[in-house]
């Protein structure tokens, strides 16, 4: 049988019907619209993009302000390269510090500098208002627990996170 792309598979294609069209039409808008709001406030009052600003947040809450660069990477939801890039430019602001694991050598630790954390503490609110006003102020607190429960049943775990 040839599909819509003209492509000949072993079994029948199975087309979206209307509610799950509707759902994945919601979702993708979500996962490629919502970053780029989320981040324009970001960057116009601070200069961060939102991932940026995802690794210098998830530092400062960290103990000691210090993660491993693959636990870093997952956090923020980006590749081990895509982090590194980051890391490297937050060093070159004095951001951030790399340093190799005590605990283990094979692993690099990116530690918040106290300058980071000025960084993170004064881009915060700016962050923080925009999650309220684009996402979480349109939800009443079911939607907010289905898009919690939705976000659990859908984890991707980077392939490089280990």
């Amino acid at each position: 049988m040839s599909g819509a792309g003209g492509h000949e598979d072993d079994e029948e294609l199975l087309w979206l019907d209307e509610q799950e069209k509707a759902a994945w039409t919601g979702m993708i808008s979500l996962v490629l619209l919502l970053p780029g709001k989320l981040e324009s406030p970001l960057r116009q009052e601070h200069g961060l993009t939102l991932f940026e600003y995802l690794v210098l947040s998830h530092l400062s809450e960290a103990p000691q302000r210090k993660l491993r660069m693959g636990e870093l990477a997952f956090l923020a939801s980006g590749s081990l390269s895509r982090l590194s890039n980051v890391i490297k430019r937050c060093e070159q602001r004095g951001w951030v510090v790399r340093t190799p694991d005590p605990a283990d050598g094979r692993y690099t630790l990116a530690e918040l500098t106290d300058a980071g954390f000025e960084i993170v503490r004064q881009a915060a609110p700016a962050h923080l208002r925009a999650v309220r006003r684009i996402v979480l102020d349109s939800l009443n607190a079911t939607d907010q627990k289905a898009l919690a429960r939705i976000a659990q049943k859908l984890r991707i775990v980077p392939d490089d996170f280990g």
